[in-house]
């Protein structure tokens, strides 16, 4: 072989494509050999393999337990965006798991000059702002902010916002109808404050989504911005690309 095809580089691909391989075809929980083995077995010093193990586990393939060794990282909870329309909207359903929050801020505050854009306010104008930690099987998996004209949810309780689907509680308890929403996302990372209510290392990938979310009339009812976990959380979407065969026109 070359000297690229048998290099440090190479090497430690060829590691991360067998751990990854290995991962697939077993369970959520099932151990992953000790390192020595690993490297008898593939043939690679421990700096190689460490440097492909710590790549799947900070993409969440992969959990290492002190004293106890590696395992196969539990599944990943799947948000799927599905199609709704032929203009490219998309509806989305719920995502897995049981979900939950605990409320880390609920306070009544001006808007300000940012979330009054978002919302199509004055920055003076009255708005509910909470912050709370999303759980999926009471596991931390994401914290969101909210900000909400004051107005549309009189009597809100935080208590109210710690179980059930907000939409729900804006159509029932309020008569606020959802109707579309515009989101953004992007990759980053955690703070030291963020690993801390997410239990994960610090600068550990992260997943950050805005929103803005209007009513049947157009009006802004909710911008929303939140950070979820990297290693646990994944957005799917199937996409229709059309016949490539059809006549244009």
């Amino acid at each position: 072989m070359g000297g690229e095809a048998s290099g440090p580089a190479y090497k430690r691909t060829r590691v991360r494509d067998y751990l990854r391989d290995y991962v697939e075809s077993r369970s959520p929980g099932d151990p992953i050999p000790s390192e020595r083995t690993l490297c008898e077995q593939l043939a690679v010093s421990r700096p190689t393999l460490r440097s492909a193990v710590d790549e799947l586990v900070s993409t969440g393939l992969i959990v290492r337990e002190h004293g106890r060794g590696m395992f196969v990282a539990p599944a990943k909870i799947t948000q799927e965006l599905a199609a709704a329309t032929e203009d490219h909207a998309f509806v989305l359903p719920r995502a897995a798991g049981t979900w939950t929050s605990r409320v880390l801020e609920f306070s009544t505050v001006r808007a300000g000059a940012r979330v009054g854009r978002k919302l199509n306010l004055s920055p003076a104008v009255e708005i509910v702002y909470i912050a709370r930690l999303r759980l999926v099987d009471g596991e931390p998996m994401a914290i969101e902010y909210l900000h909400v004209p004051a107005s549309l949810v009189g009597g809100l309780r935080a208590e109210e916002m710690e179980s059930g689907d907000f939409y729900e509680l804006l159509r029932d308890a309020h008569g606020v109808r959802v109707h579309e929403a515009t989101q953004w996302m992007e990759p980053t990372v955690v703070s030291e404050k963020e690993a801390r209510l997410l239990d994960v290392p610090v600068l550990s990938p992260a997943l950050h989504v805005e929103r803005l979310t209007t009513d049947r009339t157009g009006r802004p009812v909710e911008y929303v911005h939140s950070l979820y976990r990297g290693d646990r959380y994944r957005i799917v979407s199937h996409l229709s690309l059309g016949d490539p065969d059809a006549p244009a026109g």
